[in-house]
Formats: C-alpha cells, structure tokens, sequence
C-alpha cells in the first residue's frame, strides 16, 4: 500500500512483519525486513522510482524488520545512530533479532553514526535526531520542529508504546525517552509499525502515556 503524508513524505507499507517504509525524494527512513523484493520494487515504480534512485536510508534502529531491506539500496548510503551501528557493520543476526524472522543479515558499512541532536536536511525537511532509547541502544526518532512531525521508530505507535523484551531493550529508558518525546510539540506520529497519527499527536500520545501507566487491574 502507498500512502501520501503531506507533500514530501509517501508511506509503503508492504506487510505485517515489515516496518513502515517512509520515503521522502531520494532518502527512505527504514527498509522493511527485504522479504518483498517484487511488492517493494512494484510500488517504487508506481511512485516513478528504483532502488538505485534512493541515496540515503536512515534506520530508526537495527532491528531486522527495519534494516533487512537495507540490502536493495546499493548505492545508498547508511545512516544508523552510533550505539546501533556495530550491529549492522557486524551483520549479528541476534541483537538485530533477525535469527527470530529466519533472516539473514550481512555486514554493511555504515556511513554516517548519528548523534542526538544532529540535525539532517532530507528532502527539504530539517529533521532532528532524537536519541531515544529503550527499545534499542541505539533506537532514535525524528523530528521536524518547524510542523510538529515525529517519525517515531518503535517507541511509540497510535495505539500503544515500543516493547523492551527485545534484545537491547530496557524499561527505566523507554520511560525516560517517552517522557523526554512527551514534552515537544507534535502534530503527527509517523510510527514504525501501523497507522500514522495524522492530527492531534500530543493528545493521542498523552492518552498512551496515561494508559501505559495505569496499573493493571485485578483479577476478582
């Protein structure tokens, strides 16, 4: 399926266990897990594209339904936050979890190691990096200041929050990064998986927060 987000930005998404694909001119932000070669190429034709078109692929984290893909991008260039980026320069199948979907995952070089802060012009869009861990070390979401769009990885979706069960997750800095997210203004959430939150995403991402805190109630 494609989706248009705004005038810049197309969302593909291809199947249950592939991340969302963004893309946004010649930078696509995660590449699904590369199941999909003949979907994938179908819908880039559609859009007047190739692989080859695509010089930049930014992954939100290494995850392998969000890296396997990476793969049909050759003459792109790989951007990863710098915790997460020995695991795709090491292709280790465990910590990108891409033993769990029989995948395989072979060393890439990473070509730019991005920092909190670091601020990337993709496609006319100024989006910032926020490093925000918990689900991964090195897990980073994207932010346009200037509209109030996040592009969310797996941190947070419209209908819940990231997992930390995962290898590299961990509770105490998921909460802190949904805390530090909690405090910009955001209008859209691009997540990783499912439907974007196209209005409102400071209310819709309270209510997560507030859900995500509840204890749970007791059995009778």
């Amino acid at each position: 399926m494609i989706k248009r987000i705004g005038p810049n930005i197309v969302l593909i998404q291809l199947s249950d266990i592939d991340s969302n694909i963004y893309v946004l001119g010649d930078t696509v932000i995660d590449s699904g897990t590369g199941f999909n070669f003949t979907r994938l190429h179908t819908l880039l034709k559609i859009m007047k594209l190739n692989f080859s078109a695509i010089k930049q692929v930014i992954n939100t984290h290494c995850h392998f339904d969000h890296i396997g893909g990476n793969g049909y991008f050759l003459k792109a260039k790989i951007a990863i936050h710098e915790r997460d980026a020995p695991i795709l320069e090491n292709g280790d199948t465990q910590n990108s979890y891409a033993d769990f979907f029989d995948g395989k995952l072979k060393p890439r070089p990473v070509d730019m190691k991005l920092k909190d802060g670091q601020v990337l012009q993709v496609n006319g869009i100024p989006l910032k990096v926020l490093h925000t861990p918990g689900h991964t070390p090195g897990h980073i979401c994207l932010y346009n200041e200037k509209d109030g769009t996040l592009f969310s990885g797996d941190l947070v979706f419209s209908d819940g929050v990231g997992r930390t069960d995962l290898p590299g997750g961990d509770v105490a800095d998921l909460d802190s990064s949904l805390e530090r997210i909690s405090k910009l203004k955001i209008s859209k959430i691009l997540p990783g998986h499912g439907e974007p939150v196209m209005e409102k995403g400071n209310k819709v991402l309270k209510a997560l927060l507030t859900a995500a805190a509840e204890p749970p109630e007791e059995e009778e």
